[in-house]
């Protein structure tokens, strides 16, 4: 289960690579540390066939009589609460330059995961589903936006240090078929990341500030 990652690339970097034709989050920052229930920059096709880049909450409203704690990420992708928000007009991209695992062992250390590549780290994106809800987050009642990842088996690289899951990292030339295929292939996507393209890009902290340009 991934509960942290960080998007420490410039918001020009995301609306060049991302090919954002409208952008909505305002003057955004550099993101070291994004834990669920936090706003977050996300990508997905609005309306009029475009990309677009707004803030949304990290965080699905559990499924009946499962407490109120948001869900994070979506593993069983089968599961009947999750099969309506896998149709293309809910799914997203939740931009991210590196992502956080706790050993599974003592002592808890977090192992931060990233694509290789020079600094600035490149970016990728986590692949998401989103949502309209109706509710109270983190204070603020009325109309919420929010996103949830999909988690996947760890890689050689991860399984290591988090046994159980991964994210589904998507790089550039899934993100097409992630947003627009029909549900069963675009699923086929629902798989870990090639262990060789990625690595431990930090130890020890619970913040990844890497490169901001």
């Amino acid at each position: 289960m991934c509960n942290l990652y960080s998007l420490t690339r410039s918001q020009e970097a995301m609306r060049r690579l991302f090919a954002i034709k409208r952008d909505l989050t305002g003057n955004l920052a550099s993101m070291p540390a994004i834990y669920p229930d936090m706003l977050a920059p996300v990508v997905r096709i609005a309306k009029d066939g475009e990309r677009q880049l707004e803030m949304m909450r990290w965080g699905f409203p559990p499924p009946p009589n499962l407490g109120a704690r948001p869900v994070s990420n979506v593993r069983n992708v089968k599961s009947p609460y999750w099969r309506p928000w896998l149709k293309p007009e809910f799914r997203c991209l939740a931009p991210a330059s590196s992502f956080c695992e706790w050993t599974d062992g003592a002592p808890k250390t977090p192992h931060w995961f990233a694509l290789r590549g020079q600094e600035p780290r490149p970016l990728f994106a986590f692949a998401g589903v989103w949502r309209p809800w109706t509710g109270e987050r983190k204070g603020v009642s009325g109309e919420h936006l929010l996103f949830s990842f999909l988690t996947t088996d760890a890689n050689d690289v991860v399984r290591p240090v988090h046994a159980k899951a991964m994210p589904v990292m998507l790089t550039e030339s899934m993100w097409d078929a992630w947003l627009s295929e029909p549900t069963e292939k675009a699923l086929e996507l629902h798989r870990p990341a090639p262990p060789e393209n990625m690595g431990i890009c930090l130890r020890g902290a619970t913040t990844d500030a890497g490169t901001d340009v």
